[in-house]
């Protein structure tokens, strides 16, 4: 038995597992959303991160990176454990078929597994659900965990779609506006910083002289 795993998120840049063979290509009806929350890596159960997760959409394509895990049972189930372990916030194993660019009609290969999560904020703890670009910038762009930042986390899958010859119009869209958060957050510490500066008077001290000196300088 062979397993194959379908990265769209931090798995496209850093898959952490060994595994036999890579491809990039996509996979069909689904949309990449930052609606997952993240309490344990990028983020904490007070101020959580969002990472991404997959969203049912008709018609539309997601690409990522295949990884197939070959060597027999023990090795595969090293992997899932690991997957398993990291990916604790998705609810949901999906297989799906996967396609190869340049060849949409037919799958390169089927029953892939790839990690979602249900939308609802009931039966999973971990949906934030939808929110403003604004909303989720601010989010994005403030909140942090044990594992670093959450913005670190956006903009290396930013970097990673495109390393991989496929950029995600949203991800950019979402990239940008966490950047104009960060440069806003900017502005407001400096003027905060320059608030809490001591006042110091430019001009030179006074020389005070007795009178007896002064009619002499005087004279």
């Amino acid at each position: 038995m062979v397993l194959w795993v379908f990265g769209y998120g931090s798995l496209v840049w850093n898959p952490g597992f060994e595994f036999d063979e890579k491809i990039i290509g996509f996979i069909k009806d689904y949309r990449r959303v930052f609606d997952l929350a993240c309490i344990d890596h990028r983020g904490t159960p007070e101020e959580p991160a969002r990472t991404c997760t997959l969203e049912a959409h008709e018609g539309a394509i997601c690409w990522g990176t295949a990884y197939c895990v070959r060597g027999g049972p023990e090795k595969e189930r090293l992997s899932m454990e690991y997957l398993e372990r990291r990916e604790c916030e998705y609810d949901q194993k999906t297989l799906v078929d996967f396609y190869k660019e340049g060849d949409t009609l037919e799958p390169a290969v089927t029953g892939v597994l790839v990690f979602t999560s249900t939308p609802d904020k009931e039966l999973n703890k971990y949906y934030l659900g939808p929110a403003p670009l604004e909303e989720m910038a601010i989010q994005i762009a403030t909140a942090f965990g044990p594992c670093g930042n959450n913005r670190e986390y956006l903009f290396s899958l930013e970097k990673a779609m495109f390393d991989i010859g496929h950029e995600d119009d949203y991800v950019i869209e979402l990239a940008n506006e966490v950047r104009m958060v960060l440069v806003q957050l900017e502005k407001a510490k400096e003027k905060l910083v320059v608030a809490h500066v001591p006042f110091k008077s430019h001009l030179p001290a006074l020389q005070l002289v007795s009178v007896p000196e002064a009619v002499a300088m005087d004279s």
